[in-house]
């Protein structure tokens, strides 16, 4: 496949507002902080789950067990695929706006019942195992929400960017990720330390303290959102120019208001319905960038990282600060993409983070295997986070936001996300099951997972050398023309 995507002239003057544009991309990011916080706050619960439902259930096996912990963990992400389904035709449907307030609200209930599902059931704390039940449900409806999240904030930003900074404020998404990843790591550790680092305390009553904490980045999202306007896109695609035309003029953009807003309708009437109209490999490769980009084992080192350390001697406090420093790593190297991606381009960083954290994947598994423990360890998974949040952490989500066609969008961006969080699951669900697998480990020591993932990762870089087009610095109808000469 020829990737290769010509870029027509640049105006010589662009009139961007600036102040708007920034503003309501960071609002709309919000969704990301909470994509970011929901999805890691389970690290530091993960134990006390185990201790409240799992242990008591001495009448399953260990693999039992660690699959019934797996899916305790894991099952947010199911709800993550039901919300990426749904968010797209909500968005389409609603509004990109309306979809936020939707997502915010399901956040707050996710947040507070999940810390005591026991509510309304029976005495808080006096359940046992019979609440693991209503805690998944609640996690589940949590998982929806970031699903919703996980399309519409990152849909939303591009729709009300100019191209040259779209690559740049999509990337807010994933700043705003990896802050809310940051931000629950040392709530978590304070949580921990509250209870004077007993880990009975935070067995106990710290894990409830840790998920309910969700609840005021829930409240901020949702007051972020009730004072945004949708993207002109949207109200064009409803008929409602007047409105996008008032929305194109505040903004500002490379071109007239009349002839942005004339560009944006002729891109709706085009190849209207079929999913595939623009052909089954850009449907493909949005797939395939969504599943490599959670195949590489993120989120088996985001959602488990206090157990792996905890794998090599270290205490609860000193696993979870030791969490958070691969958190300011995660900041730290986002904050290195929002300044490259639309200077390098996306596809030579989805490259280089691939291969980075291939060798770091693999060597993580190397010191497992051959029990090199200590500060090696630790080095090795801020290398390995360093490649992923200067690459596919954000770069992934710009190009589902810019690859996919306007007339298609929620749909396609539905089927990618869906995938990522499949995906997730996948590696949620199995890295518990093979990192507590008593053969594997007394094998590998544990490394066994991370040798799978160097693997993926090194695929991964392969498959944008190959296949990805880059979109660096072109409008999204340009990029729409791209697709529509491949047919």
């Amino acid at each position: 496949m020829n990737t290769t995507v010509s870029a027509a002239p640049r105006p010589a003057i662009a009139r961007v507002n600036l102040s708007l544009t920034i503003g309501l991309a960071i609002g709309a990011a919000l969704g990301g902080l909470l994509f970011g916080y929901d999805t890691a706050v389970i690290s530091g619960a993960i134990e006390s789950i185990d201790h409240q439902f799992i242990a008591p259930r001495t009448d399953l096996s260990e693999m039992a067990r660690n699959s019934l912990s797996g899916s305790a963990v894991g099952i947010a992400l199911w709800g993550c695929v039901l919300g990426s389904l749904i968010a797209g035709p909500l968005a389409t449907r609603l509004g990109r706006r309306t979809g936020m307030l939707i997502a915010a609200f399901l956040f707050l209930v996710s947040s507070v019942l999940s810390a005591y599902p026991e509510a309304g059931l029976g005495t808080i704390g006096g359940m046992g195992p019979a609440a693991l039940t209503p805690f998944m449900v609640y996690r589940f409806i949590g998982g929806v929400a970031i699903g919703m999240a996980s399309l519409i904030s990152p849909m939303y930003i591009a729709e009300i960017a100019p191209p040259r900074l779209r690559g740049l404020l999509v990337t807010f998404q994933q700043i705003a990720i990896v802050s809310g990843m940051l931000l629950v790591y040392f709530v978590n550790l304070k949580i921990a330390q509250f209870g004077g680092g007993n880990d009975n305390w935070v067995f106990e009553q710290g894990w409830r303290h840790m998920l309910a904490s969700a609840a005021v980045p829930s409240v901020l999202f949702f007051l972020a959102a009730l004072c945004m306007p949708d993207t002109p896109h949207w109200y064009a695609l409803k008929g409602r120019d007047a409105e996008a035309l008032a929305i194109l003029e505040r903004l500002g953009d490379e071109q007239d208001p009349q002839q942005a807003l004339a560009g944006i309708k002729a891109s709706l009437h085009k190849r209207e319905g079929a999913l595939f109209s623009y052909g089954v490999p850009l449907i493909a490769i949005g797939v395939l960038l969504s599943v490599f980009q959670q195949f590489s084992g993120i989120n088996a080192v985001l959602y488990y990282a206090p157990l792996m350390f905890k794998n090599v001697g270290s205490a609860t406090d000193s696993a979870l600060l030791q969490t958070m420093i691969v958190g300011v790593a995660n900041v730290a190297f986002t904050m290195v993409a929002l300044v490259c991606v639309d200077r390098w381009g996306r596809k030579p960083l989805l490259i280089l983070g691939g291969l980075i954290m291939a060798a770091s994947m693999a060597t993580l598994g190397l010191l497992f295997h051959t029990r090199q423990e200590g500060t090696l360890m630790l080095i090795a998974a801020i290398f390995y986070i360093g490649g992923f949040a200067l690459s596919w952490g954000p770069v992934v989500w710009v190009l589902l936001s810019e690859l996919f066609p306007t007339a298609i969008k929620g749909r396609a961006m539905a089927v990618a996300v869906s995938a990522c969080w499949i995906a997730n699951w996948l590696v949620t669900w199995s890295f518990k099951v093979l990192d507590g697998d008593s053969g594997l480990n007394a094998e590998f020591n544990h490394g066994f997972t991370y040798y799978v993932y160097a693997g993926f990762s090194l695929a991964a870089a392969l498959f944008v050398w190959k296949w990805i087009p880059e979109t660096k610095g072109l409008s999204l109808e340009q990029i729409e023309r791209f697709w529509s000469k491949k047919q």
